[in-house]
């Protein structure tokens, strides 16, 4: 099982950013995906998550409304699509397969920033 982010960087403040999840060695399609992040002093925090089809979801209450996540099972990859960025989301950004086992990225740096 390998996870690979990707898609992160510096954005000024109300800015956009859209962070992908590239997963291999599994049947993707199976299982639900969730994308965690992690400020500095902080401790990881579940952001989103999306079943194993893609026809639902969830958001922390700080990001509803901002984020979305959308999962591309053909491609084998999950998306997280920021918009309206705020300085508080900066933070390591982290895709999960938390199932049959507990797999995560690398992480992608996201910061934001004037």
């Amino acid at each position: 099982v390998q996870l690979v982010e990707s898609g992160g960087g510096l954005v000024q403040p109300g800015g956009s950013l859209r962070l992908s999840c590239a997963a291999s060695g599994f049947t993707f399609s199976r299982y639900a995906m969730w994308w965690y992040r992690q400020a500095p002093g902080k401790e990881r925090e579940l952001v989103t998550s999306i079943n194993s089809a893609g026809d639902s979801t969830n958001y922390a209450e700080s990001v509803k409304g901002r984020f979305t996540i959308s999962r591309d099972n053909a491609k084998n990859t999950v998306y997280l699509q920021m918009n309206s960025l705020k300085p508080e989301d900066t933070a390591v950004y982290y895709c999960r397969r938390p199932s049959a086992g507990d797999y995560w990225g690398q992480g992608t740096q996201v910061t934001v920033s004037s």
